[in-house]
């Protein structure tokens, strides 16, 4: 028997950006609701950001111990116990789920395990029910996608990645995004073989140029294999278990334990029908909104990684709680910008970045100048390593305002938040000169750059 509820909001997706939406206009009174099929927290909890962290913190760490002899400090070999590393961060990423799980329920927030689908643009259906809305926000989130090769299935995605319960010896890492560099220092870092295969000239090409060059040769320093002009035509098993990758041009590489995919990611819209709603999608299938959000369809709304723009979890969020302080919050010019977002790679080292690249600027401005610095950061100081920070700083105009700033190197991650904020409120060169320098540190060079 078919049953039917309404909401004033329904959110399909239990992800970053439908559970901010749904939250936040619960928290002006509207009553919502999420459908997923899945654990609550979308891929950021469950495949992405938590359990990558997690992974990035363990590398980290292993390779610090490492580098403790050189301060003569007596750590034995590091080792690492992977099933047990899994369990910890799978039993952490549980408790998430759970958390997520309270916060709905405080605020009255309902939710419907099930995949959704679009009777019309006020109804869907998710099993035997029938759901209908005021609004519905599309938070369907992406999925890894996978080449079109013969035995493409033998190789795994970055999903796939947390489900391995050992550390593969041999590994090729296909992909040159963030992701793939991410996957790639991690495996490394943990004693793996890694090959990186990239179908063009560099690492991240969407990025800065500097950044691009840099992040390449901190990781071919540190150990991983990139090999440039790779362009994947098929993948077989051997005999003995192991796999070989085969290229357009006939070049072969492996033997390999594992493939991973890090080719791009694609919208995960299939099975909502949103033709029965009218919602129109582009040729890779991204649901096409406007600064506001919408769609096509005047009560239906998309946010995050469904919409194919600055695919990231703040991202999401900030575009879902403006969403709701728009529609119910009274709050009729909210929108997010999508202009000077900031973001970091959790490469080995990491990558932090904001605003535009020095290409960019210069299609954007008359007149642009570059400030950089490259340097050996004190921590090296007494090691063998000599992991190298580079930055720049892209300036317009002749204020020389900085409308880019790109770190390679450790403490990017947590050093850009603030410099975004200088940034986004139109800061100087001369803003950042004039600005005491906290010494010893790496951010200390971002305001003494002349």
């Amino acid at each position: 028997m078919t049953t039917t509820r309404h909401y004033e909001l329904i959110a399909i997706g239990g992800g970053s950006g439908g559970l901010a939406v749904t939250q936040r206009a619960a928290e002006y009174g509207a009553r919502g609701a999420v459908v997923d099929p899945g654990p609550l927290g979308g891929t950021c909890v469950n495949a992405g950001c938590v359990p990558k962290k997690v992974m990035w913190n363990a590398a980290h760490l292993m390779q610090s111990a490492r580098d403790a002899a050189a301060y003569a400090i007596d750590v034995q070999a590091p080792v690492c116990n992977w099933a047990e590393l899994r369990r910890r961060r799978d039993a952490y990423i549980a408790k998430l789920n759970a958390v997520y799980r309270r916060n709905l329920d405080r605020r009255q927030v309902a939710t419907h395990p099930g995949m959704a689908s679009f009777v019309d643009a006020h109804t869907l259906r998710v099993g035997d029910q029938l759901l209908t809305a005021d609004h519905i926000v599309v938070a369907t989130g992406g999925q890894p996608l996978l080449p079109a090769i013969p035995g493409a299935g033998l190789g795994i995605t970055s999903d796939d990645f947390f489900k391995l319960d050992a550390l593969p010896a041999r590994v090729a890492v296909v992909g040159s995004g963030y992701i793939a560099v991410e996957l790639a220092g991690v495996l490394n870092a943990f004693g793996a073989s890694v090959e990186q295969l990239v179908r063009r000239d560099a690492v991240l090409r969407d990025f800065d140029p500097m950044v691009q060059a840099a992040l390449g040769r901190e990781m071919a320093n540190a150990g991983v294999r990139i090999r440039t002009g790779v362009v994947p035509a098929a993948l077989t098993r051997s005999r003995d278990g192991t796999l070989e990758l085969a290229a357009e041009g006939g070049g072969r590489f492996g033997p390999y334990d594992a493939v991973i995919w890090s080719i791009g990611r694609e919208p995960a819209t299939a099975g909502l029908d949103l033709h029965n709603a009218g919602v129109v999608s582009d040729s890779s299938g991204f649901v096409r909104t406007d600064v506001w959000q919408c769609t096509n369809v005047a009560n239906v709304f998309a946010i995050g990684d469904v919409t194919g723009r600055a695919s990231l979890t703040p991202v999401a969020i900030a575009a879902g709680r403006r969403l709701a302080d728009r529609l119910y919050g009274g709050r009729e010019d909210r929108h997010l910008s999508y202009d000077c977002i900031p973001s970091v790679v959790f490469s080995h080292p990491p990558v932090g970045t904001v605003g535009l690249t020095e290409p960019e600027a210069r299609q954007r401005h008359a007149l642009v100048h570059t400030k950089s610095t490259s340097f050996v950061p004190m921590y090296y100081a007494l090691t063998e390593r000599r992991s190298k920070c580079e930055m720049k700083l892209v300036l317009a105009g002749d204020e020389q305002t900085v409308v880019g700033c790109h770190i390679v190197g450790d403490g990017a991650d947590e050093m850009l938040q603030g410099f975004a904020v200088a940034i986004r409120m139109g800061a100087t060169l001369k803003d950042l000169q004039d600005t005491v320098a906290i010494h010893p540190t790496n951010a200390e060079e971002l305001v003494t750059m002349r």
